[in-house]
């Protein structure tokens, strides 16, 4: 680190967004004290606030929470911070900026971070009112405003930004449009496949997708109320949200002389100087080797690269993986390496469900030894050390599959060792540039113990928070090898498991998330603490889930699942399957009265879809008046306990499975759980009711009922085990009774009761001598909340019903209770399905 001159070097800095502050924070970490006197310059009023995570905004997010330092923060380390001031002149000769003010101000060394604008098409009527650009904290203010005034949006844009701009629009309440003029989304980011995986995905959350469209004219006065476009189509729209791209802000460079590239961006080298040496140019305004890049990642390193060589050090920027993983309208997606590359210069392998919406690509170099790249969407969990197998030349396994089908139920255990095989040179934090030693080095060093003590300490994880996983995981497998017991914690906002968390909240009487995070945790909560949270206040008190509408997803908010084109499906519980006449005529009174499709499930109950967000209350009305229940078809709870005919009709039938089936169900319905169960019932060994593919089977035989536990159909289906054999029914319901309870107090969140097993110690075995033998003397008291659970049920849906204030909540829009006009439906084999 060079030593401090008699005069300090004067930076100025033009623009202060996330890389002209990164750029600050940095400098004042590596350099002497008094080494520098910088002046800081943002047009916007407010200082730097995180642009990465600025949809949340619209969900809540204050400008407060999304500011990466307040203004004292600058006092406090000497930096002259103007803000709302605009650089208008750069005098390269005499090193003097002027800004609109009239303010000069001298440098030794400028910095320019003035980022980028976004790209406006020259559409003939994009300056009505009514049209926005999606780029500044006043661009949301003024959207927020808007809104009210209409009650459909698009978005003209399928990429990045695009996308994000689409989820302010849905969080806003509006019906919402993308119109893309490519044939796909995210076309730098996905192929083909993964483009229709996420259309697909959009799609089924309301979202209408609108691609190879040209736009030619925005009409309305003066407001915007319609699209047209170059394929003679048209769109009716009362707010246009403009995201097609950004455009670098290169104007002060043109106007002070300095070399721009054909297209725009400042030209710089690998130190980031620009045609004049004394002046650098770093993030979305910088054109580096013929890129510009949009990524916040290569902007940090940028910054870095130019502080390391101001004090002394030697770094250059040799360009970036333009590697990314995202969550867009709660989808994952995620490309890493070279996503597109093909036969015959790779292997490519895929994996797809199309039910699940979920899409793999991997491309294995042609010798089969090297990941070249990839594509994920639906499902990324995987994502960051596929990422290092690219980066760091990890040769793959034998089974290449496994890199995309391996990871599906893997435990973090194995996450772990695998991430501490990794170089100790290996990126973790590719934002802030924080390798694998460093993190390891940290957390033996300082004995760091939590992933926000590495995130203080290292600064990683702290931008986008993509590592934040591959953290935890690196966090375990050190502490593990250094012999220290790692505590499970359920995210970075608890210092506790899951079932510790399930403790206080017993042990304090806690009902709300609020009340449990601001005395037992720290922030506001994520996505992987919420509905985690919301599953415990559930499981314990049985109360209204709505009361927890605020950290559950949609499905719980509404007591429905979300379908196709932004329906909602209605499934009455049907325990056992059996059903009265008198019952099944109402459904289908309701459903022809709503113009519902009806179908018969495999689980033995008869859905109806198609229904609106505020037609639930009215069909619910009918069908509780009727004697029908909520089917807790949207719940992380007893979904069926299917059976068969069993010894009332079948001549091969042992006992009746029907009535024992329903007696289960009616145990157990609404019992909230860290995933959905799933149980059936079987008269006899010929199996009829699939009860070995559930979380709990039961099959009669001649003495009893044999009790089977833990197996899950789906993606990887797994059989029960046999548990207990030639059970009487009352063991049989105390055994399940115990079971239950003993996997909702001690599961993680998100694992069916396959995947608890299989993380077990000691296995089925174990679990039989808590359950049966009673080895933790707990049993008395699984039995004892599980008499808590069956009798204080109340249905759900009859508790809306009845509750003027709750139906008020199930409306499409939030400024009018009139439905949403974009729903359409097309008939198809007699009944009606969603026009997406």
């Amino acid at each position: 680190m060079s030593s401090s001159p008699a005069h300090p070097q004067r930076i100025v800095v033009i623009g202060n967004g996330m890389v002209g502050y990164k750029f600050c924070e940095k400098l004042v970490a590596k350099a002497q004290p008094g080494a520098y006197q910088i002046t800081v310059f943002g047009e916007e009023p407010r200082p730097a606030y995180d642009r990465v995570h600025l949809s949340a905004y619209f969900s809540g997010t204050t400008a407060e929470e999304l500011t990466m330092a307040p203004v004292s923060w600058y006092e406090e380390h000497n930096i002259n911070l103007h803000l709302g001031e605009l650089v208008t002149g750069i005098n390269a000769a005499s090193k003097i900026i002027t800004t609109h003010k009239g303010l000069e101000v001298s440098y030794d060394k400028l910095i320019l971070a003035t980022g980028s604008s976004a790209f406006v098409p020259p559409i003939n009527g994009v300056e009505k009112e009514g049209v926005f650009v999606y780029r500044t904290i006043e661009d949301l203010d003024a959207m927020l405003a808007y809104a009210p005034k209409a009650r459909t949006a698009a978005v003209i844009g399928g990429g990045l930004l695009g996308l994000e701009a689409a989820k302010a629009a849905m969080d806003m309440g509006l019906t919402t449009h993308v119109i893309e003029f490519a044939s796909r989304l995210m076309p730098r980011q996905l192929d083909e496949a993964g483009s229709e995986t996420l259309k697909k995905k959009l799609e089924s959350l309301g979202i209408s997708i609108h691609l190879n469209k040209s736009t030619t004219a925005i009409l309305g006065d003066p407001g915007v109320r319609k699209m047209t476009f170059a394929d003679g189509s048209e769109l009716n729209v009362d707010m246009l949200i403009v995201s097609a791209g950004i455009k670098p802000r290169d104007e002060l460079a043109v106007k002070a002389g300095l070399s721009v590239g054909p297209r725009g961006g400042i030209l710089v080298n690998d130190a980031l100087q620009t045609s004049d040496p004394d002046i650098f140019a770093i993030g979305e305004s910088a054109l580096h080797g013929g890129m510009i890049y949009g990524l916040v990642a290569p902007g940090y390193d940028m910054a870095e690269t130019v502080v390391t060589n101001l004090v002394g050090g030697e770094k250059t920027f040799k360009g970036f993986d333009m590697s990314t993983k995202l969550k867009l309208i709660g989808v994952d997606v995620a490309s890493f390496g070279d996503p597109f590359i093909s036969e015959p210069n790779a292997r490519t392998i895929v994996f797809e469900d199309r039910i699940k919406g979920i899409y793999k690509r991997v491309n294995i170099s042609e010798d089969g030894k090297y990941l070249l790249g990839g594509i994920l969407v639906g499902e990324a969990a995987n994502y960051n050390m596929l990422l290092q197998t690219v980066q760091n030349r990890i040769i793959v396994p034998p089974d290449a599959e496994d890199l995309i089908l391996g990871s599906r139920g893997g435990s973090s255990e194995s996450a772990g060792a695998g991430v501490l095989s990794l170089p100790e040179e290996a990126t973790i934090c590719s934002c802030e540039g924080v390798s694998k030693g460093t993190i390891c080095n940290s957390i033996k060093d300082e004995k760091l113990c939590d992933v926000a003590s590495i995130k203080k300490c290292t600064k990683a994880g702290t931008s986008c928070g993509g590592c934040v996983p591959m953290l935890g995981d690196l966090l375990n497998a050190t502490l593990k090898e250094m012999g220290q017991e790692v505590k499970q914690v359920l995210c970075e906002h608890f210092q506790y498991s899951r079932h510790e968390i399930l403790d206080i909240v017993k042990v304090n009487n806690i009902r709300t998330f609020d009340e449990l995070i601001s005395h037992h945790g720290k922030g506001d909560g994520c996505e992987v603490c919420k509905p985690a949270v919301a599953s415990i206040l559930a499981s314990t008190w049985n109360e209204l889930i709505l009361k927890q509408a605020t950290i559950q997803d949609t499905n719980d908010r509404y007591l429905a699942n979300i379908q196709k084109g932004g329906t909602y499906s209605v499934v009455p519980r049907i325990a056992g399957g059996e059903i009265t006449p008198e019952k099944l005529i109402v459904i289908g009174q309701v459903a022809a009265k709503y113009g519902l499709y009806t179908k018969i499930t495999g689980g033995q109950r008869i859905d109806m879809f198609g229904a609106r967000v505020d037609q639930l209350p009215d069909i619910w009305e009918e069908l509780v008046n009727a004697g029908f229940e909520s089917g807790h078809a949207y719940g992380k709870s007893l979904r069926t306990v299917k059976s068969c005919v069993g010894s009332t009709w079948c001549r091969y039938g042992l006992h009746d499975s029907v009535g024992f089936a329903i007696q289960i169900e009616e145990r157990y319905r609404g019992l909230r759980s860290p995933h959905k169960l799933k149980g059936g019932v079987s008269g006899c060994v010929r199996e009829c009711a699939e009860a070995q593919s559930k979380d709990f089977g039961i099959i009669a035989t001649e003495k009893g009922w044999n009790l089977y536990i833990c197996g899950n159909g789906g993606a990887k289906p797994q059989h029960a085990q046999l548990f207990a054999t030639d059970l009487d029914t009352e063991t049989c319901l105390r055994y399940l009774d115990r079971f239950l309870m003993f996997y909702i107090k001690t599961a993680e969140p998100l694992n069916r009761t396959a995947t608890w097993l299989n993380k077990m110690e000691g296995g089925i075995d174990y679990l039989r001598q808590v359950i049966i033998e009673d080895s933790l003397g707990i049993c008395a008291d699984l039995e004892r909340e599980m008499e808590f659970m069956v009798d204080t049920y109340a249905c759900e849906w009859k508790e809306v019903v009845n509750n003027p204030e709750l139906r008020k909540r199930f409306q499409h829009f939030v400024n009018t209770p009139e439905p949403d006009p974009s729903i359409n439906f097309r008939p198809e084999r007699g009944q009606k399905v969603p026009v997406i």
